[in-house]
């Protein structure tokens, strides 16, 4: 393989494409890693490089990392597909890879979205990263402590890519309107604030905020002098609705949100899946709506309804699963579900009390008697002594005190009678009851 195939791209490739840096210098942001002195920088500056995961959110930069590092180390650059790549043919470029160390060339492998690979997809990797012949770098947004095998992962550092900034962004956008790779060439009058509105549209995806630019700027119309004018309303019309008029990192995005999650703490479905619309139909994340539906079901439902959280857990992994347009029904679902279960926000305030107490009182011991005592040192030192096994009791009780001496009779936790939490409040009753009429038996 060539070394100038890495970067060589046609230009009637995607705008994303035709821009990607081909060098340190012209990478933009994950400045924690890349800038001078940095980790990172001074591995591939060193020709030091080894295997290593790039984890972060879509279009930060780690397929274009990989490629510049292979271009900086004078590597062969193998891109594998988690999709079409079996293990045969993986082995097969392995064994290529084992001939041509012993020639003295090196190769990378880029392995992207490195977390769909199954466990034996993976593992065919791991004697040729052992023994040297490969340099692997993977690329995941999925945490790879739960994803990649931990031999691989054992093997391999890992790097956090952070998703970029509106202000990395526009910068990306201003070179690809001035870069002969992009539209140099041409004569295009775009206002700032429109360049604005992309770039915080784009959430930290430069590849999203590229393609949005290539759509406006090709499908605008050109004027009797042969200008491309992009205005709002080009925007508008090319994007088929107002996406960019929600601006994620904005007000409005807070607003809705915000909408949403009171529409469902008010028991009005209608309203909430209204809101609901708004956001997905504007370009929203539908993971970020899911985890704020999870948070919800605890928050203002918690006991209440202990289905609620099955069911915001469910639907953030169908929404992981199929993505957008498809799980749109599936939070169509959560929301109507939290906006028509009982309410109770008593954990949420169970929560706030005893955090209140805990940032006051943070040095308050732990009793002795709840102590564990693995050494015989500390069971010299009473830890552990009079404590009671609940299950040695037939009620399974007992009348020990597990809060510090200070916090005695403190209550944080204190049950609604909506839904399924009356039968928490009863048996709490119960707990109570117990407690003190046993108490009171033992000082007799």
């Amino acid at each position: 393989m060539e070394q100038a195939s890495l970067f060589e791209i046609p230009m009637n490739e995607p705008l994303a494409s035709r821009m990607r840096p081909t060098n340190l210098s012209d990478f933009v942001g994950q400045t924690h890693l890349l800038e001078k002195n940095k980790l990172l920088r001074k591995i591939i500056e060193s020709d030091h490089v080894s295997s290593m995961i790039f984890w972060g959110p879509p279009g930060v930069g780690k397929t274009t990392l990989a490629r510049i590092i292979a271009h900086e180390t004078k590597s062969e650059f193998i891109n594998f597909s988690a999709v079409t790549a079996g293990i045969k043919e993986i082995k097969k470029v392995m064994e290529e890879a084992d001939a041509n160390k012993k020639l003295g060339v090196k190769t990378i492998v880029f392995v992207d979205e490195i977390h769909r690979f199954n466990k034996a997809q993976q593992d065919a990797f791991l004697p040729y990263v052992e023994k040297g012949s490969i340099v692997l770098i993977g690329a995941t947004t999925e945490n790879p402590s739960f994803e990649i095998n931990n031999a691989l992962l054992s093997r391999c550092r890992v790097f956090v890519l952070k998703e970029l900034s509106s202000e990395d962004i526009l910068i990306l956008l201003k070179r690809a309107l001035t870069d002969d790779r992009g539209f140099g060439k041409e004569k295009i009058v775009i206002e700032e604030d429109t360049l604005h509105l992309i770039a915080n549209f784009a959430n930290g995806d430069a590849r999203a905020a590229l393609t949005t630019l290539d759509m406006i700027i090709t499908n605008a119309a050109l004027d009797e002098e042969g200008v491309i004018k992009v205005t709002k309303d080009i925007i508008e019309e090319c994007l088929t609705k107002k996406n960019l008029l929600y601006d994620k990192n904005g007000d409005e995005h807070y607003n809705i949100i915000s909408a949403l999650h009171k529409s469902m703490r008010n028991s009005d479905p209608d309203a909430a899946v209204y809101w609901l619309a708004r956001m997905l139909e504007a370009g929203e994340d539908p993971l970020y709506v899911a985890r704020r539906i999870t948070r919800f079901a605890s928050e203002d439902i918690g006991l209440a309804d202990t289905n609620a959280l099955n069911v915001a857990i469910n639907v953030y992994q169908a929404c992981h699963f199929i993505g957008m347009p498809e799980c749109n029904v599936h939070l169509a679902e959560a929301v109507i579900y939290m906006s028509l279960a009982p309410k109770s926000n008593a954990c949420y305030v169970a929560y706030s009390k005893a955090s209140s107490d805990a940032k006051k009182m943070l040095a308050e011991p732990v009793p002795l008697v709840i102590r564990n005592a693995p050494t015989k040192l500390m069971a010299d030192l009473d830890y552990g002594k009079g404590y009671q096994y609940a299950h040695d009791n037939k009620d399974k009780l007992t009348t020990m005190d597990c809060l510090p001496p200070s916090l005695l009779g403190k209550t944080y936790y204190n049950p609604s009678v909506q839904g399924n939490e009356i039968r928490f409040k009863q048996r709490l009753e119960q707990i109570k009851n117990w407690k003190k009429i046993h108490k009171q038996k033992d000082k007799i």
